[in-house]
């Protein structure tokens, strides 16, 4: 299959297949004219990839469970120590996102959004 062909099969943009590529996470074939050619190994890969990235884990953990899910002597505390690693970032930036939200919350409420000039949200965001 050519790159077209995958990323209609799998619905990952060819921009992104090459990308994943030149990260190292996906290594198609080359034909004797040196065109990317894909087999069902490389569409089963993306499909791994497209899997992780969607549960937000970053190139690097990809490449990561990449070398696990090869690995058939891994052991599955290997995995899940990744994984909850994972967990534990997402959890930091959910706090995050919750006090960004507070901020903003307490912003919106002293704003009259009338046709005044005042607004403490660009008062704060100017400080």
């Amino acid at each position: 299959m050519n790159i077209g062909e995958v990323a209609d099969l799998t619905g990952v943009p060819a921009k992104t297949i090459r990308y994943y590529e030149s990260a190292g996470l996906l290594r198609p074939g080359r034909s004797s004219s040196n065109y990317r050619v894909y087999g069902d190994r490389e569409v089963q890969t993306l499909r791994f990839i497209q899997k992780a990235r969607g549960l937000g884990f970053s190139v690097k953990e990809v490449e990561n469970l990449l070398q696990l899910w090869h690995d058939k002597g891994r052991s599955s505390a290997q995995v899940r120590a990744l994984a909850a690693a994972h967990m534990e970032d997402i959890d930091r930036k959910i706090e995050e996102l919750r006090r960004i939200r507070e901020t903003l919350e307490t912003l919106v409420r002293r704003c009259h959004g009338d046709e005044r000039p005042e607004c403490p949200i660009i008062e704060e965001l100017a400080k």
